[in-house]
């Protein structure tokens, strides 16, 4: 199993790729000379990265997606495969946000639409591009959140599908051994992107401003360089902060810490 860096030639799927961490990704595997497809929901946005991507060497096509639709992810795939033959990775990024406590969300079908997002689109997108990826003996990479490894106060139904990422994956994992294919989930905290003002509030309508303090945050660019790494080394999960690696030991000997850690960490916003 190569571990040599995704680079010239080399076929990358990324979901979630108009903004943000998606974005920095995908200019990055350009600047390596990769052929990139790439989704999202918003075209014109899409296309201008992919239009970015080509400008660094790269080659690019957007396939404008709504990963929260199954049809939508495999015709995603299928374009990808029409144009070049082959998967090399595929990146689960995609995703959305919410803030608000259990107890004034209005309508519940946030937590479905999360889940559809957020854990579905990759279960989605996985499924179609598993055997590409099996006979590429590709690389498989999810973007979850640190709320994927533990509970956090108004973040409920955001966590619970971060979870299932993890579950799902590290299972998917386990079944993949002898394949090839490399299983890599990252695990961020907060990253100065704009889903946070995207995310859903307790009246169901976007935020509009974000709640945490992004100029104390890491950057997508930090945040994609080091998934990165870890897909090149295909490592099993990179855990991007300090106070993230320590909460994983604490959660052992001191879980109620955890807990107040958690609840401070959104109370300052960040």
């Amino acid at each position: 199993m190569s571990t040599a860096p995704l680079g010239t030639g080399s076929v990358v799927l990324i979901t979630g790729a108009s903004s943000g961490i998606g974005e920095q990704l995908a200019l990055q595997l350009a600047s390596r000379g990769a052929r990139l497809a790439l989704a999202a929901r918003g075209a014109d946005d899409l296309e201008r990265v992919a239009e970015a991507c080509r400008g660094r060497g790269g080659e690019a096509v957007a396939v404008p997606t709504d990963v929260g639709v199954e049809v939508e992810c495999r015709a995603f795939v299928d374009a990808a495969v029409e144009r070049w033959g082959r998967v090399d990775a595929l990146v689960n990024n995609a995703g959305v946000s919410m803030w608000a406590r259990f107890d004034e969300i209005e309508d519940l079908g946030l937590f479905e639409r999360l889940m559809r997002v957020n854990y579905l689109g990759s279960v989605w997108c996985t499924h179609a591009a598993l055997g590409h990826l099996e006979a590429s003996r590709g690389r498989l990479v999810a973007v979850s959140s640190l709320t994927g490894l533990t509970g956090v106060p108004t973040r409920t139904a955001y966590a619970a599908s971060k979870h299932a990422m993890r579950g799902f994956f590290d299972s998917l994992r386990i079944e993949l051994r002898g394949t090839g294919v490399s299983v890599t989930v990252a695990y961020p905290g907060f990253v100065d992107t704009w889903v946070r003002r995207r995310a859903t509030g307790p009246d169901g309508q976007p935020l509009g401003e974000s709640p945490v303090q992004e100029d104390r945050v890491m950057s997508p660019e930090t945040c994609a360089r080091l998934i990165l790494e870890a897909a090149d080394g295909r490592k099993r999960q990179v855990v991007m902060t300090a106070r993230g690696r320590a909460g994983r030991w604490l959660s052992l000997v001191a879980p109620g810490l955890v807990d107040r850690l958690a609840a401070r960490a959104i109370e300052q916003g960040r």
